[in-house]
């Protein structure tokens, strides 16, 4: 049996007291995969953004709203686990400033100046030691070449590749992919049934091994 973390949802960046940036994420994806994880007999503990899913009772679950505290959870967490399966969507940028009174219309444009949030993943992987990290990587161009390069930036064992019609869907179709860039699976139907393919792989080869 194996302690799992997983980071699941999306996260917000506020602009100002009542709006924020985010994504189309709708954590069904990590609700499934902690669903499998807890068939196969593993303790999971769930670092999610806001979701309207229900994680499995057996899960232990903190709940964070931006990706610096997705971050700062995540990397408590993970020092009393014994691997990482990071399929959050993390807002990649934040205001630079977040205004604190609500932005008044003007009839102008508005200027929103972005910078980069930390990267969850990446920061795990580079700290992993013993450790093993499973990647997601939702890309739309050069998707493969894209999501290997991301594999080996994040310190990865397997990155799991997908496209934008993931985003709050029912199914999935992914591509499993190994440190030597070989395809180790594909898998395609609904969320839990891909989600349980992708948990077996990880016991037998990381788990397991």
């Amino acid at each position: 049996m194996a302690r799992i973390l997983l980071t699941s949802g999306p996260t917000r960046q506020y602009i100002d007291p009542v709006r924020y940036l985010t994504n189309a994420s709708s954590g069904r994806m990590g609700c499934s995969l902690a669903e499998a994880a807890v068939a196969a007999g593993h303790e999971v503990v769930i670092v999610s953004g806001p979701v309207t899913v229900t994680y499995p009772a057996e899960a232990t679950v903190h709940w964070v709203n931006t990706t610096d505290e997705m971050l700062a959870v995540a990397q408590e967490q993970f020092e009393h686990c014994d691997g990482l399966i990071g399929v959050a969507a993390p807002c990649d940028y934040r205001p630079e400033f977040v205004q604190g009174q609500k932005i008044a219309k003007t009839g102008q444009p508005l200027v929103l100046q972005l910078i980069e949030t930390p990267d969850v993943v990446a920061t795990l992987g580079a700290a992993k030691k013993h450790r093993w990290v499973v990647g997601f990587a939702l890309e739309t161009e050069d998707r493969r070449f894209r999501a290997l390069v991301k594999l080996e930036k994040k310190s990865c064992d397997l990155m799991i590749l997908n496209g934008p019609e993931a985003m709050n869907s029912e199914e999935n179709h992914v591509e499993v992919l190994a440190k030597d860039g070989s395809v180790v699976a594909t898998l395609e139907g609904s969320k839990p049934e891909v989600a349980s393919q992708i948990m077996h792989i990880v016991d037998e080869r990381l788990i397991q091994a």
